[in-house]
């Protein structure tokens, strides 16, 4: 069994680090627990022990623990040490090199790799001190989970909420070795193509690349090598994964197809469907009061091609469906068209999903139909690279 100690520090995501600790024993883990003193103001130790089936351990200075095991001992004593949540101070002490309670000095003494999972109000995570310690822990090979997007129990919005359980528990599995996708190569698409009208023009929709993204940093915890083909999008690159950047349709065929052979592929892209026989100069008005004709061509069909029988066929190719209307008859109807294995369906109709940051699907596989809840984008990611996982164990 490997075994991974767990310091919970302050924060009201603390109480997130109960199903953190439940997943991770469910998968085998052994969970040693470690609370510091404003982590105690959110969960209680007998809570984590409940939890752990192991003493939790809060003072740097009991004579008794020191008896059994040496705060040094401690810290060496799992495969990988884990901060979740790290609150803005436990991150300044780690860059810092502070050691003034238990899990400072543990942190201080460890031989073992570190990941950390921040959360905090979005103010702080964008400070610039903040910003500083994360590039300095980054830099000496500290591993991290970002946080995710969204409401905070302080009332703003934005970056600084920690990361769902079960992305925490992928990178943990992937930080251990044992992640189950470990040297599968995958292949996933991401965000818009932008198709030119004329040099300043184009069409394109509201795909934000959040969902894609995602799904490539699940995997890349899970052990995969990703190659990510994203098209125009404002987030970040996800790290650990080879980035292909691409503008229309077309690239983006060429892209994957330069990126095969794989045995995953995920079409997370919204990919135009036409292309626009682009005009070389701006288009003026004639003072005819008549709109420009476009001719349209259509865009070749990335999942189709992938999902066709052949030696380069991956032996996963996972499709998207963005619908309005009759999501079930739709999504069905598209799977047995494109011939993928599994198809994502969810309704983009006025719902805020489409560049929002929370998702809600229907998965189809040959196995049947499966409703997942609304959820944000980043635990809907890792949840589906379970299944993946799954799929390959």
């Amino acid at each position: 069994m490997k075994r991974i100690l767990l310091i919970v520090s302050g924060g009201i995501a603390a109480y997130k680090a109960l199903e953190l600790v439940r997943l991770a024993t469910k998968a085998g883990l052994g969970v040693r627990a470690v609370l510091t003193q404003a982590g105690a103001q959110f969960v209680t130790p007998l809570s984590l022990q409940a939890l752990t089936g192991e003493k939790v351990y809060t003072d740097l200075f009991s004579l008794t623990d020191e008896s059994e095991m040496g705060h040094i001992e401690l810290s060496r004593s799992a495969e990988l040490v884990v901060v979740a949540p790290a609150s803005a101070d436990i991150l300044a002490k780690m860059a810092a090199g502070l050691a003034d309670d238990l899990a400072s000095t543990l942190l201080l003494a460890t031989d073992k790799p570190v990941l950390v999972a921040p959360a905090m109000n979005v103010r702080m995570w964008e400070h610039a001190a903040t910003q500083a310690n994360i590039a300095t822990l980054r830099a000496r090979g500290v591993l991290m989970v970002p946080p995710d997007d969204g409401p905070m129990a302080c009332g703003e919005f934005g970056p600084g909420r920690l990361a769902e359980p079960p992305a925490i528990l992928a990178a943990i599995l992937a930080a251990l070795h044992d992640g189950p996708l470990k040297g599968r190569h995958a292949i996933v698409t991401s965000g818009p193509t932008h198709e030119p009208i004329d040099p300043v023009r184009y069409l394109a929709n509201r795909s934000s690349g959040r969902q894609g993204h995602a799904i490539a940093e699940a995997l890349v915890a899970l052990g995969a090598r990703v190659t990510l083909v994203s098209g125009p999008v404002s987030i970040p690159d996800p790290p650990g994964v080879t980035v292909a950047h691409v503008e229309t349709a077309c690239e983006m065929e060429a892209a994957v197809q330069a990126a095969l052979p794989a045995e995953i592929a995920i079409c997370a892209a919204a990919v135009a469907d036409w292309r626009v026989a682009a005009a070389e100069q701006k288009i003026k008005k004639d003072g005819s009061g008549q709109p420009p004709a476009l001719n349209l061509a259509e865009n070749p069909d990335i999942l189709a091609a992938l999902s066709k029988p052949g030696p380069q066929r991956p032996r996963l190719v996972v499709g998207f469906a963005a619908e309005t209307e009759k999501l079930a008859e739709h999504a069905a109807a598209k799977r047995a068209r494109k011939g993928c294995d599994w198809l994502v369906a969810n309704n983009v109709g006025g719902t805020g999903i489409m560049g929002g940051t929370e998702n809600e699907i229907l998965l189809l596989t040959a196995q049947g139909t499966e409703a997942w809840e609304r959820m944000d984008k980043r635990a809907l990611a890792a949840r589906l690279a379970a299944k993946i996982g799954e799929y390959f164990a």
